[in-house]
């Protein structure tokens, strides 16, 4: 394969520029001139007045200091238009005029779906998993999810020191859109007392019960920790009438979200001074673990030599603590199991 490219797509993710930087270790390796495509699949879509806006060729010089960067040093974009089978076919055009004859795509599902879509028109494509909300079922690790994790607990046991401290629970929102497993990892690592995910259906007056035994039995630092996606398995809850009949304003309407969702706590639980935090990005801005820096290492070169030998429409993952492969359209067919066991231990204990 005389020349390869790589693009980062979806959501930023610590570890990104890891992978790139490992791709072009091995890809100078093994011969192959590497070029970085940018803001994910609009750079093959040309769409700037520039073609030093869309894409850059990597030098090993250019990248072997990004590895420890945070974000995406190619950048990252939504592309709607690759939506379109005709945008798709430009996509492809694009490539064989730069003669770029294979395509490491970091990314996460749609991303994937996206490369799926290139093979099937010809180009050579393997996808590296880039997220952090560890929410692809065939591998048990994604880019960035060690990072975002460790983000999360050093956040949560300082939060859990200044509750301490003041008597007051804790409301505490972490990523993870659909996907529970960043909360209920942090919840474990930090001795939270709960963790509500969008994989399993709750009550507000169910937590309100578990936080009202906690303040109970003298713990009146208890954490509860939310994904960002629990809402949408929150039992109906009349917020509005709630909130306005317990002297807090609230406007019929309003979306629920963790700092009203203290509030309801506060005014359920005899006002105990509920606090929220939402951690937000600072889970995608941090420096990548040394868990997520190898695996990008180990990806990146398993990605150059599947282009080298011919192989493509794969996957990268880890499987029982190796990296290994397996087809696009198999891993995006593979279902997601929450592990049930340890949320119930973590909201029962």
């Amino acid at each position: 394969m005389k020349k390869i490219g790589v693009l980062t797509s979806g959501g930023d993710s610590p570890g990104m520029n890891a992978a790139v930087m490992a791709i072009a270790k091995f890809a100078s390796r093994y011969g192959m001139p590497l070029v970085g495509i940018k803001r994910g699949y609009n750079g093959l879509l040309r769409k700037s007045t520039s073609i030093y806006d869309d894409m850059e060729e990597l030098h090993l010089d250019t990248v072997l200091d990004i590895a420890d960067r945070p974000g995406t040093y190619l950048r990252t974009a939504r592309c709607m238009e690759f939506m379109d089978p005709a945008w798709r076919e430009v996509a492809a055009n694009t490539l064989r005029a730069m003669e770029i004859e294979g395509l490491v795509v970091i990314g996460g599902d749609g991303s994937f779906h996206g490369a799926e879509h290139l093979c099937k028109l010809g180009i050579h494509c393997i996808g590296i998993p880039g997220t952090i909300d560890n929410d692809l079922p065939y591998t048990e690790m994604t880019l960035g999810y060690d990072t975002a994790v460790n983000v999360c607990v050093n956040s949560v046991r300082a939060i859990r020191a200044t509750s301490r401290s003041h008597d007051r629970p804790a409301v505490v929102e972490v990523m993870g859109r659909h996907c529970g497993d960043i909360a209920l990892t942090t919840a474990v690592s930090t001795g939270s007392e709960i963790v509500l995910v969008p994989e399993v259906p709750w009550r507000v007056e169910d937590v309100a019960n578990r936080l009202n035994q906690q303040i109970a039995k003298g713990n009146t630092r208890a954490t509860i920790i939310v994904a960002e996606g629990c809402w949408e398995s929150m039992e109906p809850f009349d917020m509005f009438t709630f909130l306005n009949s317990h002297g807090k304003k609230c406007y019929e309407g309003e979306p629920i979200s963790a700092m009203r969702f203290a509030s309801i706590m506060k005014r359920m639980c005899n006002n105990a001074e509920v606090r929220a935090t939402v951690l937000g990005y600072t889970q995608r801005g941090a420096e990548p673990t040394a868990r997520d820096s190898a695996f990008a290492y180990e990806a990146g070169h398993l990605a150059v030599r599947l282009l080298r030998d011919g192989i493509s429409n794969q996957v990268i993952g880890m499987k029982e603590g190796k990296v290994y492969y397996r087809s696009i359209d198999e891993a995006l067919q593979a279902k997601r199991e929450f592990n049930r066991p340890l949320y119930d231990l973590v909201n029962h204990l």
